[in-house]
């Protein structure tokens, strides 16, 4: 759950990861933790930090400043990036892709955290190479720093662009959910009783036995024999 830092920036922090080290000493073992931890308001701003400590909530209060500190200024459009972008740290990368109005972020835990902490709520991923949590934290922030607006971009190279694919995507989710919101009620699906039947059947439901299970007797057997002994010690017929 994230945890709110400052309530009059909006200030959130998750923590990703808790990581514990020992090391031997004459005495026995000594243990020291280190925190990795993501700060945002959701609104554009991110950040992330790692520290250590000889314990967990002096470590996470400490990647917490650190992360603070390190904010950086995500661009976006709507509730996704602008184009397409991959990040690259060591042996880790990220590619984000953009996404239409209503997909979510398609991530693991660790990038899940850094796109929702930024504002990003559609978005698609997907990671190569190491998955090494600290690696992965900083090919994401090295593809958010490679984002650039199409403004920004159309003045550098001295061209008027026109609409991204983007941006023709989110007008046409906009146009699409309005319609579905101001037009008819949906149908209603059909009724599922396969189930009901599958409840049902057994002892004295359908398709199952009405009664306990005994013994089968065809037709033949239904009726005594007629040659059949007598029973030991039965009365005889009266003539």
């Amino acid at each position: 759950m994230p945890e709110i830092l400052d309530e009059s920036s909006q200030l959130e922090s998750t923590t990703i990861g808790v990581y514990r080290t020992a090391s031997t000493v004459k005495g026995g073992r000594r243990f020291s933790f280190g925190a990795l931890v993501v700060v945002g308001n959701r609104r554009g701003q991110v950040g992330y930090g790692y520290a250590k400590s000889n314990e967990v909530p002096n470590a996470i209060e400490k990647a917490q400043k650190y992360a603070k500190r390190a904010m950086v200024n995500v661009q976006r459009i709507g509730t996704t990036i602008n184009h397409e972008v991959e990040g690259k740290f060591s042996a880790s990368k990220v590619r984000l892709i953009p996404a239409s109005p209503g997909t979510g972020v398609v991530a693991g835990t660790v990038v899940r955290s850094i796109l929702e902490m930024a504002g990003i709520n559609d978005c698609l991923t997907k990671c190569y190479g190491s998955t090494n949590a600290r690696n992965t934290v900083k090919a994401v922030f090295d593809g958010l720093d490679m984002l650039r607006l199409p403004a920004d971009v159309g003045t550098l190279r001295g061209q008027e662009l026109g609409k991204t694919q983007i941006v023709t995507r989110i007008e046409a989710s906009k146009a699409t959910m309005t319609a579905t919101a101001s037009g008819p009620k949906k149908a209603k699906g059909p009724v599922n009783t396969v189930q009901d039947e599958r409840k049902g059947r057994g002892r004295g439901g359908p398709g199952g036995g009405g009664g306990m299970r005994g013994p089968r007797r065809g037709p033949e057997s239904s009726a005594p024999a007629a040659d059949a002994p007598a029973s030991v010690g039965a009365a005889p017929a009266a003539s």
